[in-house]
């Protein structure tokens, strides 16, 4: 038997139950009705109504536009872009897992009342659509994933991943390692036949098709993608943060036609920085001596590499659920490290660095992490960290991992 919920927001009165959200409101006879039902619900529950969110008063004296998102880039464009004319909420708090996050009622009546619901339309998000199909409410909501050309998680040479996972009908539960062709540009093809290949069965023909992908610039990535999977990680290339700005602010200024000129003064500011910060990616990884990554960890990187024409191994793509990888993946990417004499080994802001560094004592391998900007710790929020000053960090990481600069110091 499903729990219903009754809580009072901002535009009437909400019922939660546990597969739907569905907002009541309208009529006073009705509401009346519903706050009675509510308050009984309440008192034999013990449930506590939410405090009262009246939307804060901007410096022309009217209502902020309200805006939720669930992770950090959409937070911060949007707070760009409005300045103090607009209101923006994050649902997930500094440290939050975003691939296990599920939200509380409360968050559900944050959306509803919102005027603009950023999320990034990918596997963590599949919450959002449930939600969105169930609900009744004034407010528009959009997909990051669906303001670019998105791309399909692909499964490269040495990556894990369990059998049920595969999305091409695989029914092994078991975790593998896949040894197939990665499709690295010519010049940096991995070295095969190496003494860590075999110890796992390869996939069969009917769990992974090899596809070539033909890139409008001409160059060709040969690789196994995941069907239905896309990278949600749009943001970590610049030229799509740039698109993604440009869409927050037209979608600001279509509902809050008053204050445009606002808006489009502030957001081209902001994207002033944000050409510079591709231009500056562009120069420094568009004439990089190498051109593969490592990651001992997920790779939530995708648009970045394809943008700039980069390779890269990880353990994991990146949204896989797994964190412990098989001796088989440890021992593909430590051949990886030597072979290609790659001069750092990177991992993710949320991991615990394990396999980095497990990896780089072997190998004497410097260790950093690369930041996936997909929300803040509570240190970093406390600085004021922006989505500007953490690429820009990720930079100086790349250019160490692919120039092999001396004067960055890793995080270790």
């Amino acid at each position: 038997m499903n729990r219903i919920h009754f809580m009072l927001g901002r535009k009437g009165l909400y019922i939660y139950m546990r597969k739907g959200y569905v907002r009541k409101s309208g009529r006073w006879l009705l509401l009346l009705s519903y706050l009675a039902i509510g308050m009984a619900f309440l008192l034999l529950s013990g449930c506590k109504l939410p405090e009262e969110t009246k939307s804060a008063t901007a410096p022309d004296g009217s209502p902020k536009l309200q805006v939720v998102t669930t992770i950090f880039p959409p937070y911060d464009f949007a707070r760009q872009i409005g300045g103090a004319y607009v209101e923006v909420h994050q649902l997930l708090k500094p440290g939050m897992e975003a691939h296990s996050y599920e939200p509380s009622p409360r968050d559900i009546i944050r959306i509803m009342e919102s005027d603009l619901f950023l999320y990034a339309g990918g596997e963590s998000d599949v919450w959002v659509e449930e939600i969105l199909s169930s609900l009744d409410g004034e407010f528009r909501s959009c997909s990051l994933l669906g303001w670019v050309e998105p791309l399909e998680e692909e499964m490269r040479e040495g990556m894990q991943v369990r059998g049920e996972h595969l999305g091409h009908g695989g029914e092994e539960s078991h975790e593998q390692i896949y040894h197939g062709k990665s499709g690295f540009p010519e010049g940096n093809a991995p070295h095969e036949g190496n003494a860590s290949y075999g110890k796992e069965a390869p996939y069969g023909e009917n769990a992974l098709h090899g596809e070539e992908e033909h890139r409008p610039d001409g160059v060709s990535h040969e690789g196994i993608r995941l069907d239905g999977e896309y990278d949600e990680h749009v943001w970590t290339a610049p030229a799509n943060a740039i698109l993604l700005v440009e869409q927050i602010r037209d979608e600001m200024i279509a509902l809050d036609p008053s204050r445009a000129e606002i808006y489009r003064t502030n957001a081209e500011q902001y994207l002033l920085s944000l050409r510079e910060l591709e231009k500056e990616y562009a120069d420094i990884l568009g004439n990089a001596q190498r051109k593969v990554l490592l990651f001992a960890d997920r790779f939530p990187f995708l648009y970045l590499a394809r943008s700039y024409g980069l390779d890269y191994y990880a353990a994991f793509p990146g949204c896989s659920p797994e964190t412990e990888p098989s001796a088989s993946t440890i021992a593909f990417l430590t051949d990886r490290v030597r072979e290609e004499g790659l001069p750092l080994i990177l991992y993710l802001e949320s991991s615990n660095g394990k396999i980095a560094r497990a990896i780089g004592e072997v190998t004497d391998t410097q260790i950093a992490v690369l930041h996936s900007c997909h929300t803040l710790t509570r240190k970093e929020e406390e600085a004021g960290e922006t989505y500007l000053s953490l690429m820009k960090e990720n930079l100086k990481i790349l250019d160490k991992a692919l120039n092999g600069r001396s004067d960055v110091i890793p995080h270790l």
